[in-house]
């Protein structure tokens, strides 16, 4: 059997490195239910213990899935885009929620306590009291739950107000949140990172055993450099894909902040 990692590599991850590159190779496409593990295993000539880790690889990369009493299916690969640089605008544009294409539950609105990360992005002391807005976002299709996140608002700005009530708010909170400071949201930063889950956040996505999450921290400030809000969103990894756009500089530059990669 051939394979991308080479012989030395252990069997079962020389069966995902097949499997994967039939199913991008369109031998199974998107909602095919895959053979049997007992002809899969026989392919191979490997147990069924083998072949089982080798399925448990691409199942938390989010290639396939199990469907109880049906069989192992290859799944859907399109991804959620983010277009960071875009969402204001629009959002200015119709009014809508930022990601209105998925149903938004509140989870949490209230007081609490801000988390050493998130204190550390709005320079403010862990501990220190805000306002605080959770929510868990789910397809309309499907119902499955697509996203998880949290926005955090200085208590000046939002003690008091509807935002510490638990339900969904007409339009973008942004639009909510520059109504009740009159400022305007100027400029904003992401922070990305790569990681596995939390055993809540995994429970709360659905998420099998090993399959990783992405997170961003996203920080908006007004003119006068003050922090209008902090939000923090966690989606599955296979299911999101950043798109930035922007313009290539012209001539030479000393950024304030040089990429490292």
């Amino acid at each position: 059997m051939s394979d991308d990692l080479g012989a030395k590599a252990p069997k079962y991850l020389q069966i995902a490195a097949q499997l994967r590159r039939d199913i991008g190779d369109g031998k199974f496409k998107p909602d095919n239910r895959l053979p049997a593990e007992t002809a899969l295993a026989e392919r191979f000539r490997v147990s069924p213990i083998t072949l089982r880790s080798a399925m448990a690889v691409l199942r938390a990369e989010g290639l396939i899935e199990s469907r109880h009493g049906v069989g192992t299916f290859v799944r859907e690969s399109r991804r959620l885009q983010r277009r960071s640089r875009d969402r204001y605008g629009r959002a200015r544009k119709d009014h809508q929620l930022l990601t209105s294409h998925l149903r938004h539950e509140i989870v949490f609105a209230g007081r609490a306590s801000l988390p050493a990360e998130i204190a550390a992005v709005m320079d403010l002391e862990s501990g220190t009291e805000v306002v605080v807005r959770r929510r868990h976002l789910y397809s309309k299709e499907t119902g499955r739950p697509e996203e998880i996140g949290a926005s955090y608002i200085p208590l000046e700005i939002a003690g008091g107000t509807f935002l510490e009530e638990p339900t969904v708010v007409p339009k973008g909170l942004f639009l909510c949140i520059e109504e009740l400071s009159g400022k305007r949201y100027t400029t904003a930063r992401d922070h990305w990172v790569a990681r596995l889950p939390t055993a809540e956040e995994a429970a709360a996505l659905e998420l099998p055993t090993g399959a990783p999450v992405m997170h961003v921290i996203h920080a908006a400030r007004a003119e006068d450099g003050s922090i209008l809000e902090v939000s923090e969103s966690v989606w599955p990894a296979d299911r999101i894909m950043v798109i930035d756009d922007y313009e290539v500089e012209s001539t030479a530059t000393e950024p304030a902040a040089p990429s490292e990669v």
